[in-house]
């Protein structure tokens, strides 16, 4: 990835990114970076609801001066429209559609440790 790019971490990267996890050096090298970090709102609920969940009040409120630093993005329709599509055709949870809709149509490079993007076009898997 060059400093010109941009790209959306999903949830499985903010989760690792935050709570110190496996991966968080990896997650960490490209959201300290100096390009354009893409979040969409449903990574903002799920991250904040596992976080809240397992780790904490301190944890998301950490995640939250992170990501809300970010441009944050809302669902749209045609996002919507993208990712019933791509849930059939790649077999996507819902959410998992939504997020690579959103990278899809906002041309960024979708960074995760998630297996379901495996394969996918225009992912990279940490």
């Amino acid at each position: 990835m060059t400093a010109s790019e941009i790209v959306l971490v999903d949830s499985s990267g903010w989760l690792e990114y935050i709570t110190g996890d496996e991966k968080a050096d990896a997650f960490g090298d490209i959201l300290q970076r100096d390009i354009q970090v893409l979040v969409p709102t449903i990574v903002l609920y799920e991250v904040l609801k596992i976080l809240l969940l397992r780790a904490g009040r301190s944890e998301a409120d950490i995640f939250l001066s992170e990501a809300l630093r970010r441009k944050v993005l809302d669902l749209t329709d045609t996002i919507a429209l993208a990712a019933a599509s791509l849930s059939i055709d790649y077999k996507l949870p819902m959410a998992d559609a939504i997020i690579y809709a959103t990278a899809l149509a906002h041309q960024a490079e979708l960074v995760t440790s998630d297996a379901h993007f495996t394969g996918l076009p225009g992912v990279t898997i940490l």
